[in-house]
C-alpha cells in the first residue's frame, strides 16, 4: 500500500533526499573525486563517471582494484570533510521556503552521506535542520534498499502509506518505492522510472509538496 491510497485523516510526512534534491552539490562531488583521482594517478573524468553510478566501495573496486579500500575510503572522507568546511554550496531554488513551510516534526532527511556533513552543508546554505536525519551510519543497507526510508518513517512514528519521498536519483526513487511510499521526482529534465509525479525543478514542486503535507488527504494523485 502506498500513500496514493492513504486513509483520510492521517497526517502526512515528507522525506527528502539531500544532494541533488535540496542542495546542489554536483560541482563539489566532481571536485572531491577529481582530487581523489589525482592522488592515485587515475583519470578524474572516468573515476567520476563510475562514482556517479556506484557506492564508494564499488568505485574503488572498479577504478583502484590494487589499492587498500580502507585507505581509499579514508582519503575520500578526508576530502569530503574539507569540502564541507571550505567548499561553496548552494541550495536549490525553493528549498528554504519549502523546508520552513513544514513543521519540524513532519519531515526528515534521508541521505547516503553522513549527518555531520549534512549539518555542515545546511549551516552553510541557511537551511533549517529537521528532528530526524537518517544517514549512511544509521542503516546497514543504503539506497536502493527500502531500509533508509523505512527507518525514517519509524523515527517519525508513521507508516509508509503516510509518507512522500522527494528524490532526484534512480537509486533513491527505487528505495522509496520499495518502502511502499509515494515518490515524486525533482531536478531532472525527464522523469525517473517509477515516480508518481515528476517536476523539472524543486521550485516547481514546492506548492504541491506543501499541499501534500497540509491536508489529511494530501496531494498524492499523479
Amino acid at each position: 500500500m502506498t500513500a496514493e491510497a492513504a486513509r483520510p485523516g492521517r497526517m502526512k510526512h515528507v522525506l527528502f533526499d539531500v544532494d541533488g534534491t535540496l542542495i546542489d552539490a554536483v560541482s563539489n562531488q566532481r571536485r572531491v573525486w577529481g582530487i581523489w583521482a589525482e592522488r592515485y594517478g587515475l583519470d578524474a573524468d572516468e573515476v567520476y563517471r563510475v562514482a556517479l553510478r556506484t557506492r564508494p566501495s564499488e568505485t574503488f573496486a572498479r577504478v583502484a582494484a590494487g589499492r587498500d579500500p580502507d585507505e581509499c575510503l579514508a582519503a575520500l572522507h578526508e576530502l569530503e570533510d574539507e569540502d564541507v568546511r571550505s567548499g561553496v554550496y548552494s541550495a536549490f531554488d525553493g528549498a528554504a521556503e519549502l523546508l520552513r513551510g513544514l513543521p519540524a516534526e513532519r519531515w526528515a532527511l534521508v541521505t547516503s552521506n553522513y549527518e555531520h556533513r549534512v549539518r555542515g552543508r545546511f549551516l552553510r546554505t541557511g537551511l533549517p535542520v529537521p528532528d530526524v536525519i537518517v544517514d549512511a551510519a544509521a542503516v546497514a543497507e543504503g539506497k536502493p534498499s527500502p531500509v533508509p526510508y523505512l527507518r525514517a518513517a519509524e523515527k517519525l512514528g508513521v507508516g509508509p502509506e503516510d509518507c512522500l519521498v522527494v528524490e532526484d536519483a534512480p537509486a533513491g526513487v527505487r528505495s522509496g518505492l520499495r518502502a511502499g511510499m509515494t515518490v515524486w521526482g525533482v531536478n531532472a529534465a525527464t522523469a525517473v522510472a517509477g515516480v508518481h509525479r515528476h517536476f523539472v525543478s524543486l521550485r516547481e514542486a514546492v506548492p504541491h509538496i506543501l499541499a501534500f503535507a497540509a491536508g489529511p488527504r494530501g496531494d498524492a494523485a499523479p
